[in-house]
């Protein structure tokens, strides 16, 4: 199991990432300052670090070269995220070393694909699962491409993230509660109606007779669940 050090000094985001990426199947550990992240680093060996730029006592910017002088921990791949968007504070984190660079707020499908792609590029780390597959259903997590029948069925960010989210716990039923937390993430402040019209969405693209669906299933009272 990969391991991802998230070093974010503001807790509800670093809550939020930590949830997202353990639903993933990572394992995580967080800091909430430069210097105990430096300090979990030595101690927690991981194979990921998201690292924010504005943190106390040791910012990132500091860090990530401290990381990067470190034979012993220099081949570890760095997401920078910051709320600074310009196109000089870009170059100033990947110079500092940075594998990518992720501006807040934060949309938690694209933050997942930048994870899996710097690990992807990153030799000698765990193996991520690639792609969900049901039936004649085939979704790519790395491209964030869906295929039905071998033919590509375009999905947006949200509909290709509660996609995943229900194909991940086949079987399963989630809540409207649990869906909005896992796919909306932090920054959602939308109702519940939200979700069953993407779920409704979501059946018009995959189901064979969206008036009766096989796929995602109602349970009423309670949330959605994909059987397959």
């Amino acid at each position: 199991m990969a391991k991802v050090l998230i070093v974010e000094d503001e807790e509800m985001i670093a809550r939020n990432l930590a949830e997202k990426l353990r639903g993933e199947g990572f394992s995580v550990v967080t800091a909430a300052d430069g210097e105990d992240g430096l300090e979990k680093l030595r101690v927690e060996h991981p194979d990921l670090i998201v690292l924010d730029i504005m943190l106390p006592k040791l910012d990132g910017l500091s860090l990530c070269r401290i990381i990067r002088r470190d034979a012993a921990t220099a081949h570890i791949p760095i997401i920078m995220l910051t709320a600074r968007g310009t196109e000089v504070d870009k170059i100033v984190g990947l110079e500092s070393g940075a594998d990518d660079y992720v501006v807040k707020p934060l949309a938690l499908g694209e933050f997942l694909a930048r994870v899996r792609a710097v690990m992807r590029r990153a030799p000698g780390r765990p193996a991520l699962q690639d792609e969900l597959v049901s039936n004649d259903l085939r979704l790519s997590l790395t491209g964030r491409r869906l295929f039905k029948d071998n033919k590509e069925t375009r999905l947006s960010n949200k509909e290709f993230d509660l996609l995943a989210e229900l194909m991940r716990n086949r079987n399963v039923v989630l809540s409207r509660d649990l869906i909005l937390t896992k796919v909306w993430g932090y920054d959602y402040f939308v109702d519940k109606r939200t979700v069953d019209v993407h779920i409704r969405w979501l059946r018009e693209k995959i189901e064979d007779d969206p008036s009766d669906p096989k796929r995602i299933v109602t349970v009423r009272g309670v949330g959605y669940r994909f059987e397959g």
